[in-house]
């Protein structure tokens, strides 16, 4: 394995979140700035633990309890749409019991990729319930000074046997979106090419992704948010092959897999 620092967008200046320039944000109904990251902004993604990023990245993405880099583009990734594994289980099934989404034996419908049960967005109520909590995180986001939020597993519903829909994942997304402007943070759409037709209806601002260039999706991201993607590759062949075709367009990182930090057995990162 080897780890190599990402490739430098320039210095940024104290006070430059690195979001761009004028015109590149929008201010919410709240009289907030929603700012959106450059386009190619060079990128790392530290949701395995929180270290200093590598010279030249101008964003990263955190874990909502890590704290913000000073300096840079601050996305705040939260797990919206399924609990995360081991004891958040335990605190799902003690406090909210009916919003996690359940088989028709009462089980709860699980990733089993990673051990998540998925979250019930079924229905308004749910889905409002449902935003009242992970809304309380996106205000716990933009209260720590993160500039955006990165709700992950939107593309639940694929795992859901059919129990929930696209629709489901639009309506509950929209709600994040709006509790996210409402706070100032710009909110990024994490994979699910599928829905990139209705992304601004969603009310996403730019995208996260992984594996853009694995899966031949590259194109339809940069298409739909104007190049201002992050693509995070798992493969060198992979990562060597999106950035011979959009490392002149697009963020796109190689990190190992299990996104360890800096200085761990295994980690990797580097940028084009």
């Amino acid at each position: 394995m080897f780890a190599l620092a990402g490739c430098s967008a320039g210095p940024i200046s104290p006070g430059d979140s690195g979001a761009g320039d004028a015109g590149q944000g929008s201010t919410a109904a709240t009289g907030k700035v929603v700012r959106r990251p450059h386009a190619d902004a060079a990128f790392d993604y530290q949701l395995g633990g929180a270290y200093t990023p590598p010279a030249g990245t101008r964003a990263v993405s955190r874990d909502r309890s890590a704290p913000p880099v000073p300096g840079l583009y601050n996305i705040c990734y939260v797990n919206a749409f399924q609990s995360q594994p081991g004891e958040a289980v335990d605190w799902w099934k003690r406090n909210h019991p009916r919003l996690l989404l359940r088989d028709d034996a009462g089980k709860p419908v699980t990733d089993t990729d990673w051990d998540e049960p998925l979250l019930d967005i079924s229905t308004g109520a749910k889905r409002r319930d449902l935003a009242d909590i992970v809304g309380g995180w996106i205000d716990g986001c933009a209260a720590a000074g993160f500039d955006a939020v990165e709700p992950d597993n939107l593309d639940s519903y694929e795992r859901s046997h059919g129990l929930l829909t696209p629709d489901d994942a639009l309506a509950f997304t929209k709600l994040l979106a709006h509790r996210a402007h409402r706070k100032g943070l710009a909110i990024a759409q994490k994979n699910t090419a599928d829905l990139l037709g209705r992304h601004a209806r969603a009310g996403f601002d730019f995208a996260v992704v992984e594996e853009c260039g694995s899966y031949h999706e590259c194109a339809d991201f940069a298409g739909a948010y104007d190049g201002r993607v992050f693509d995070v590759e798992y493969r060198r062949k992979d990562f060597d092959t999106a950035c011979r075709s959009w490392g002149s367009q697009l963020s796109i990182t190689l990190r190992d897999r299990d996104v360890v930090p800096a200085g761990q057995d295994g980690y990797v990162h580097r940028g084009c």
